[in-house]
């Protein structure tokens, strides 16, 4: 088991073409031994985003803190405090960052399991 308060881990930036102002750390992942999922914290500095992408995997969003946008290239959707977003595999998205202070919110994502090809390193910064 383990048991760890977020703060406790460091946030790195998110190094992928796109991303301004963003920040993520793994909070469960491969190095856990989860078998499944990961679990991430993302923290979006005002103004900052996420980069515009898509990848073959789900991934589930659950907002902590601030106020912003997710959008599927087409439509803008509000976020803020206690909002939970579906995004399906191979939908553009795009979360930035539309208030004055942090955007912070928990990522899950599968790992590459049950036939899974694509491994999810894209736009997150995490090796599983």
């Amino acid at each position: 088991m383990k048991v760890i308060h977020a703060d406790q881990l460091e946030a790195a930036p998110v190094q992928a073409d796109g991303a301004v102002d963003c920040r993520m750390c793994c909070l469960i992942g491969p190095d856990d031994a989860a078998p499944s999922f990961s679990m991430r914290r993302f923290e979006v500095a005002p103004g900052g985003s996420t980069p515009k992408h898509t990848h073959a995997y789900e991934h589930e969003v659950y907002v902590l803190e601030g106020n912003g946008v997710v959008t599927d290239g087409t439509q803008e959707h509000p976020l803020r405090p206690g909002i939970a977003v579906y995004v399906q595999p191979n939908e553009l998205h795009q979360f930035r960052n539309t208030g004055s202070g942090p955007l912070r919110f928990l990522c899950l994502i599968p790992h590459p399991l049950r036939g899974m090809r694509e491994v999810c390193v894209a736009a997150c910064g995490c090796s599983g």
